[in-house]
């Protein structure tokens, strides 16, 4: 009752919670502006039973906006356009506003376009209102990016491409590029290839803004160049990410190693960087003999322009926000209640963008800041009897407070811990906002007046910053500390908090029992869950529960007896996890993604390609909880079944490695078997042989290559040809995995079989041959192409189902038509992923239960 704004803060999320998971179609703006109406008459007729009954009146204006606003949130081009236009696209001219800077990477300009009208092929056109798109761009020459990079923010624009609907996620868990783009009101891509496409014609300067926000553009990639020249090229990026927020230099491998860390907080601007630009411009002003009227003043109108060069992220807004609030408040003597001032900040930019409460560093800036505000003090003070030092007991206070509070939220986007998180943060943090971080913005400025100068100081950054990498490196060698936790559920969470806060109390009663101070308040709140119990036991068995929810969140199908074999969609490629029923995990193949680059095309390579392994295929493992691989089989080394594979085991431990027995002549190859190699990964050529217990209950036998024990490996160019082969048993289904195995290979196999029959019969059956080679599951080999899958192949081993892994609208006519058709007449049911996206077979007592992500 005391903090009434904390209060309908609280109630105003909880509305818009419910309206996330729930849909009452019939509450709308109009709806939440009559209950509003309603809510100012209870309090200002001082109605009886007004709180309880405005608290409720708030969670439902709360959620009628929501509802209002996202139902809002919809494209203006008409429906029945919108089923004309096909998957793949239709041809389409935007005519608008660039409404974002342009963004060069390789061969690809992207930015965002602010639409006012569509025209088709057919000469229809329809307006837009200004509706948002977003453009890719392909340059075709290298002078292209030169002409791109001179297109500006509020230019006209006319630019023709092939118009299409956002993909949604192929595979269960994974990134829903529709949902995001949706959440910043974007409906629809535009692709374009060549600058010749596009009509530009400059906007003549006039103060609005857009033309604000077009200086500021201008004004981050000066700040930009002149970093380049402060710091070295190997730096550069890691300071422009700290300082203003640009992120298109940092080198990839840096950001992958301060986030197994914990340290991706670092490289984001929030309120850290809020605070030491606050502290630089008050010690100036103060040298300057500037008033506190004067410097607060001069402070909060910085502050909005700082907030703009930084990129204005949500937790950038929040922590700019929150300060000019303080500084206002300090100024007038007024409210210097923190929690109030974060809860109006939240409430100010909830009410401006509902969908700020979806995303992930809105909700961890003011998760984190949350914590530190509550728990911090308390925290320290609980910690006197084991520490001396108040700085020792501060530092561990903020890490353990900010480390425990974000802990769930970090698990579900980024599934993964590392244990040397709470010692990289506390020594790091001080280092790089204490000394890196000011330094910076120190040798920014000077460097802006004086080059030499700003280098000077640049050059002592770099050399802490290398000594910050080296220590980074050092930790990041440590090996078996990053754990990786599977997204967790809303109840888990819930729980996860609740018992957060009963350790605290619990601890915070047994503190001040031993000081005979229990405050009345603090009895009456535990009195129950004590009564009879000693205080000491109480908080044992609050860690012990806490400690088994956190056992049952890292492993949540421990218990589970089901098989699970999930055809990945990684595009035109294989990619196969498979779970067993005793929590066994084995990946078939990696994806990979083709790149074509002739000499002089240099120029076309990105900073930041997309690589499936890294950018699908491992967040996917990880959010699934994939802790470790007990089997990887790569079946050959083309690239769209090996390229994915470097990126996980990298980040992924594996026990074994089964491959067809040869080498493939690359430079990503050796990287490859290199690293296996380096991790001690015992390396298996595939060899026909009995079969390999995997669990009670699962078994795998290798059918191809033929060969028996293999003794040296041979360079292959042509992979095809030697994929491994192979059958797996589980709990009585049977499935066949062919790689990329050709007619040639498949003919030699089915010899091999009708002179050697006992192979491929059950394991756990005494009649093999005829009876028993049957199977349940096929992967169709090499995507469904006719250069295998033949009419006698299909006859011996009788599949009841067919996959097909294959890339949507891939340029190679896979599946063949011919495939299908004999698929069909074999009755045999097909599932692609091309078409249903990933597909999910479980393993159950009772038989095989299929599901998709897609149907089209």
């Amino acid at each position: 009752m005391k903090r009434p704004v904390v209060q309908g803060c609280y109630l105003w999320i909880s509305g818009y919670v419910l309206a996330i998971y729930t849909e009452l179609p019939w509450l709308t703006w109009m709806t939440s502006a009559l209950l509003l109406a309603a809510l100012v008459i209870l309090y200002a007729l001082r109605l009886p039973g007004r709180q309880p009954l405005g608290a409720l009146l708030l969670v439902v204006i709360a959620y009628g906006y929501y509802q209002g606003t996202d139902q809002r949130n919809i494209t203006a081009l008409p429906l029945a356009q919108q089923q004309q236009i096909s998957p793949d696209g239709s041809e389409a001219t935007l005519l608008g506003r660039f409404a974002s800077p342009v963004t060069i990477d390789g061969d690809r300009a992207s930015f965002t376009l602010e639409a006012e009208s569509v025209r088709f092929q057919d000469n229809t056109a329809f307006p837009l209102g200004g509706e948002s798109v977003q453009v890719s761009l392909r340059l075709m020459e290298q002078a292209q990016q030169t002409i791109a990079s001179g297109w500006r923010r509020g230019d006209a624009i006319t630019l023709t491409g092939t118009l299409r609907s956002p993909s949604p996620a192929r595979n269960f868990g994974g990134f829903d590029y529709r949902r995001y783009l949706r959440l910043h009101h974007t409906h629809w891509l535009l692709s374009a290839k060549g600058v010749d496409q596009a009509q530009v014609q400059p906007t003549a300067a006039h103060l609005s803004v857009v033309q604000l926000l077009r200086w500021n553009d201008e004004l981050r990639a000066a700040l930009s160049r002149r970093m380049d020249v402060i710091f070295p090229a190997s730096q550069a990026g890691f300071m422009k990410s700290m300082l203003i927020g640009l992120t298109d230099d940092l080198d990839p491998d840096r950001f992958q190693q301060f986030s197994q860390l914990g340290l991706t907080h670092i490289l984001a601007i929030s309120g850290l960087n809020i605070a030491v630009f606050l502290g630089v411009c008050i010690w100036i002003l103060r040298r300057f003999k500037v008033t506190k009227e004067n410097y607060l003043l001069i402070c909060m109108g910085l502050l909005p322009f700082y907030v703009l060069v930084t990129g204005a992220s949500p937790s950038i807004i929040r922590a700019g926000l929150m300060s000019m609030i303080a500084l206002y408040a300090a100024r007038r003597g007024g409210m210097k209640e923190v929690l109030h001032i974060l809860a109006v900040t939240a409430w100010a930019m909830l009410v401006w963008d509902p969908y700020f409460l979806l995303d992930v560093s809105f909700q961890l800036s003011f998760l984190v800041t949350l914590g530190l505000i509550l728990g911090v003090q308390r925290v320290t003070i609980l910690l006197t009897p084991y520490l001396i030092s108040p700085t020792l007991r501060n530092t561990l206070a903020i890490t353990l407070v900010s480390q425990s509070v974000s802990f769930p939220v970090s698990i579900y986007y980024f599934n993964q811990f590392s244990l040397l998180s709470w010692l990289a943060n506390a020594v790091l943090v001080p280092v790089i906002s204490m000394i890196v971080f000011p330094a910076g913005l120190v040798a920014l400025a000077l460097g802006l007046v004086y080059i030499p100068l700003g280098q000077r100081i640049g050059q002592l950054i770099t050399w802490l910053n290398q000594a910050i990498f080296w220590i980074t490196d050092q930790l990041q060698q440590i090996p078996h500390l990053t754990m990786i936790w599977p997204s967790p559920s809303m109840p888990w969470i819930c729980f996860y908090y609740g018992f957060l806060v009963m350790i605290y109390l619990l601890w915070q009663r047994s503190y001040l029992h031993s000081k005979d101070e229990i405050p009345i308040i603090l009895e009456v709140s535990t009195r129950e869950s004590t009564q009879g119990m000693p205080i000491k036991l109480s908080l044992l068995l609050a860690i012990s529960g806490f400690l088994i929810l956190l056992w049952m969140g890292y492993s949540p199908n421990r218990f589970q007896r089901t098989g699970l074999v999930q055809f990945v969609d990684v595009g035109q490629g294989d990619a196969i996890l498979i779970r067993t029923p005793y929590g066994r995990h084995l990946l078939i193949d990696g994806g990979g993604t083709l790149t074509f680059h002739k000499a002089g095309d240099d120029w076309k390579i990105r900073k930041d390609p997309y690589e499936v392994g890294r950018k699908l295929l491992v967040p996917l493992l990880k959010k699934r909880g994939i802790q470790s691989l007990d089997l990887l089989v790569l079946t050959h080394e083309d690239a769209d079944h090996s390229g994915g594979l470097q990126a996980v085991i990298e980040q992924i431990p594996v026990k074994q490695f089964l491959f067809n027995g040869t080498f493939k002549e690359s430079s990503s190859m050796t990287t490859f078997f290199s690293t296996l190699v380096q991790k001690d990964v015992p390396l298996l050529p595939a060899q026909v042989d009995d079969w390999i217990d995997i669990d009670p209950v699962t078994k795998l036998q290798v059918i191809y290559p033929l060969e028996t024990n293999p003794t040296m490996i041979e360079v292959v160019k042509e992979q095809n040809a030697r994929s491994v082969v192979f059958l797996l048993e589980m709990q009585g289904t049977r499935w066949l995995f062919t790689g990329d195995m050709e007619k040639e290979s498949e003919a030699a196999v089915l010899d091999y079989l009708r002179d050697h029959p006992a192979l491929v019969g059950s394991s756990n059956s005494v009649a093999r041959i005829g009876s028993n080679n049957k199977i349940d599951v096929l992967k169709v080999a090499h995507h469904g192409s006719k250069t295998s899958t033949t009419s006698e192949w299909l006859t011996y081993w009788k599949p009841a189902v067919a996959v097909i892994s294959v890339g949507a609208m891939n340029t190679y006519g896979h599946p063949s038509p011919e495939i299908t058709d004999r698929l069909v007449n074999e009755n045999v049911a097909i599932y692609r992923t091309d078409r249903m996206g990933e597909v999910q077979m479980e393993v159950r007592n009772s038989g095989i239960f299929t599901r998709m992500k897609l149907w089209k």
